[in-house]
């Protein structure tokens, strides 16, 4: 017997972003069902970090749909702060709170939009701070960290609140070479741990060995979208092959 098809966790349908007379995103259509690892790359400019901007809703679409869980997010009814407490995101600059320690930082969210008691807040912090490796830091203040111990701090906070999607926007472009790959090895983790992502970057190792889907964009535009050996191994469009060439010959 057919086993029936899972239903996706988030739906993208012909979503469409203008900035004034500039159309930045053109009908982008996608599905992201549990567990999935979605790689976005493409050329600075094609559209990565304003599809997910839309998606967390930091960026208002034009039009189109953004289906989470059955309802479209869109809808002005919908409670934006709740919602990026299920859609997380992780920003490639940081974000961190500068007046706040480390642990403050991983605890507010969970506190103010969730309403978890500060103790119950601060156990869930702890967690994810030991998880990335920066527990013995909880009282150091962001200009104290390094790059790599803000971006794994960054993590840790997005992780507080329990997203059931994580957003990642090119999280390791800000970083020295030698702290990429303390972030990168984070992330591969929760890939292994099954938590849904979709990465926009740069590190095309990365997304050919880690994910379970590759979307390449270019001009505002899907242009492929497959499993990372289909894409990498056999790019269909012209523009996929010229774009991978290029990586190929810098690695």
């Amino acid at each position: 017997m057919a086993t029936a098809k899972k239903q996706p966790i988030l739906e993208v349908k012909h979503l469409v972003k203008y900035f004034g007379e500039r159309e930045i995103l053109k009908d982008i259509d996608f599905t992201v069902e549990q567990g999935n690892v979605i790689s976005v790359i493409g050329a600075s400019g094609s559209g990565k970090s304003t599809m997910l901007r839309c998606i967390n809703l930091l960026e208002m679409p034009t039009s189109g749909e953004i289906v989470f869980e059955g309802k479209n997010i869109l809808d002005l009814s919908n409670n934006i702060a709740l919602y990026r407490t299920k859609v997380g995101m992780v920003f490639q600059s940081f974000n961190l709170f500068s007046n706040m320690t480390v642990l403050q930082n991983c605890m507010a969210s969970p506190v103010t939009v969730l309403k978890r008691k500060k103790e119950e807040a601060r156990q869930i912090a702890m967690k994810y701070l030991e998880k990335v490796g920066m527990e013995q830091y909880i009282n150091a203040r962001p200009d104290q960290l390094s790059g790599g111990q803000k971006q794994r701090v960054a993590i840790a906070r997005a992780l507080a609140i329990k997203p059931q999607i994580l957003l990642f926007d090119e999280p390791t472009s800000a970083l020295d070479p030698q702290m990429v790959g303390e972030v990168l090895g984070v992330m591969r983790e929760l890939a292994e741990e099954g938590l849904t992502m979709i990465i926009v970057t740069h590190e095309m190792a990365f997304a050919r060995d880690v994910s379970t889907r590759v979307i390449y964009m270019a001009d505002g535009v899907i242009v492929e979208d497959g499993t990372p050996q289909e894409v990498f191994g056999n790019p269909k469009n012209e523009k996929t092959k010229d774009f991978l060439a290029r990586f190929t010959q810098n690695a």
